[in-house]
């Protein structure tokens, strides 16, 4: 995560980028399991959207080590 992207000559740090892409993978999942009445089974809400964009977050700065070369 060393380095910043530059899109128009704004730099934008690479982590801010990671979890722009995590949130948008969240608000997807979020979706499906909003339809899919799986929130029913969740005790607390909101704990658990926290740890599922953890989780997001984490598998995006992951796997996003592997395509940087």
């Amino acid at each position: 995560m060393i380095g910043e992207l530059d899109i128009s000559g704004i730099f934008i740090p690479t982590f801010l980028a990671v979890m722009g892409i995590a949130w948008l993978l969240f608000l997807g999942l979020h979706a499906v399991l909003s339809r899919t009445g799986f929130y029913r089974l969740v005790w607390h809400r909101a704990l658990f959207n926290t740890a599922l964009y953890a989780l997001l977050l984490g598998a995006v700065d992951t796997f996003s080590r592997y395509l940087m070369i």
